[in-house]
């Protein structure tokens, strides 16, 4: 599972080698295994179709902006067999071939992002009712930043994740059903409601984050960071509560393709919490998501992303002992700079760590300097707010009309998608590069802990390089909406 508000997810490797890696082909299986096939862009891409077809594969979904197909085959040593043929670059299973094998019992909405519990609804006329809960709006200046604007219309945040609820009063306001796509039906665009709206009441997180952003002030619930732009719903978490590369490389191009200024992605790809460029399959499934990454930055999308929840050094080699996740052996490995998060350390995005109301790193957060691109409120149930409940987490909408707290680098990375949302808004004439440089410029500087021992064993639990800049933790610092809508 792969969700970014999770303690054990953030899911983004020794190498898998697991396609092609016996002297004799492997047996076919009667399931089909799904593949990701890169080859050329353009009209090229139609000889890459035509060589998956050669050795026995089914095209699924061609993505010929980026160079990328989506494939099947029952045989498992397709992928081997395909990079021998015509226009054929790269070529890897995308689910680690697990999915032969009994479907694994998601672990991804536990531990941190688990619900604590649903607030009762209560308008009062001229405000929003749970205000004062939200320590978090008031730490990055967002009700200040609402007195001078809310944001605009014109400007679309697309949240890549379960589905937002479209009934929710405090998002129904805001939420371009018109924009909104399914990309869990194997990376295929579906744009049916019912195949992006949440499917039941535990699949909160694409409602919670959705909120964080842009829930609306209109006397209910809670309000937003940047409460009057628009929502769009891209669902890219299936009911296994897994992101397989073909739904966030799908969730990508949509956003480039139908004009979106920013997404929000409080995820990591499954099934491995690092992507080894030494392991062919795995090279190229990330090499596939980079692509779609790097063509929504070329239509000026700003791609804001949860840097993940295992307190990582994301700057040092890491030992992954819980890849893939999706039902397969898992492998204890030590991984290196050729090993990366994603999509949360490809090129161009902003990662976003997690601080508490105490504006300390939150004590899942992952972390690293040149690894983070500044830092939000994401909640830590250890730092305790001067709020009516007291509660550390994040308050923000959940599905059925309800309120709920979270806490996870997924809370985090939706202030910094409404900061980002309310400089496009204020800045309609500058380019996603300015917005970033500007999110990054106007951040409040925070420096490293003397020290950090969160779980109070006398025992460093991190250690933030950076000194006085505390970019080893924070980046370029605590993201402020007020400078956002003012300067």
């Amino acid at each position: 599972m792969r969700i970014a508000g999770s303690a054990l997810a953030l899911a983004l490797l020794v190498p898998a080698g697991i396609v092609g890696a016996a002297e004799s082909a492997p047996a076919a299986t009667a399931a089909p295994v799904h593949f990701v096939v890169l080859g050329p862009t353009g009209d090229g891409l139609q000889q890459t179709e035509e060589s998956v077809r050669a050795v026995g594969g089914t095209v699924v979904q061609s993505w010929p902006q980026i160079g990328v197909i989506v494939a099947t085959s029952t045989d498992p040593g397709f992928a081997a067999a395909v990079r021998t043929q015509p226009a054929v670059e790269q070529a890897g299973a995308s689910r680690n071939l697990a999915e032969q094998l009994p479907p694994a019992q998601s672990q991804r909405l536990e531990a941190l992002e688990g619900k604590v519990g649903a607030v009762p609804f209560a308008a009062v006329p001229g405000e929003e009712p749970l205000e004062p809960e939200q320590w978090d709006m008031r730490q990055i200046k967002a009700e200040q930043a609402s007195a001078v604007s809310q944001g605009s219309k014109d400007i679309t945040v697309g949240v890549l994740d379960y589905g937002i609820d479209p009934t929710h009063p405090d998002l129904k306001p805001n939420l371009d059903v018109t924009k909104s796509v399914s990309c869990v039906n194997e990376g295929v665009p579906d744009t049916r409601q019912e195949a992006w709206q949440p499917q039941d009441p535990t699949q909160d997180h694409g409602t919670h984050t959705a909120g964080t952003i842009a829930a609306a002030r209109n006397g209910v619930g809670i309000a937003g960071v940047a409460p009057n732009v628009s929502l769009a719903s891209v669902r890219v978490i299936d009911d296994g509560g897994f992101i397989y590369p073909e739904y966030a490389v799908c969730g990508f191009i949509w956003a480039a393709e139908h004009g979106f200024d920013v997404t929000n992605n409080s995820y990591f790809v499954d099934p491995w919490y690092l992507w080894c460029d030494s392991d062919p399959d795995q090279k190229a499934a990330a090499e596939a998501v980079r692509r779609a990454v790097a063509y929504a930055q070329s239509k000026d999308v700003v791609n804001v992303v949860s840097a993940g929840n295992s307190n990582w050094d994301l700057s040092k080699p890491i030992r992954d002992t819980n890849s893939p996740n999706n039902g397969g052996p898992t492998q204890d490995r030590k991984t290196g700079h050729e090993c990366h998060v994603l999509p949360g350390e490809l090129p161009g995005v902003v990662s976003v760590s997690a601080v508490g109301s105490d504006a300390v790193k939150s004590y899942y957060s992952n972390y690293g300097l040149g690894s983070i691109t500044v830092t939000a409120p994401g909640g830590d149930k250890n730092q305790i707010p001067q709020t009516p409940s007291q509660n550390g987490r994040v308050l923000s909408t959940v599905p059925g009309g309800g309120w709920g707290w979270m806490q996870g680098t997924s809370m985090a990375g939706p202030h910094a998608a409404g900061v980002v949302a309310l400089l496009r808004s204020t800045h309609q004439e500058w380019n996603a590069q300015q917005v970033v440089g500007a999110l990054t410029n106007q951040a409040d500087a925070l420096e490293c802990p003397t020290s950090y021992d969160p779980d109070g064993d006398g025992k460093p639990d991190a250690v933030c390089s950076g000194g006085k800049g505390g970019a080893g933790f924070y980046g370029a610092g605590l993201i402020d909406a007020l400078d956002a809508v003012q300067k």
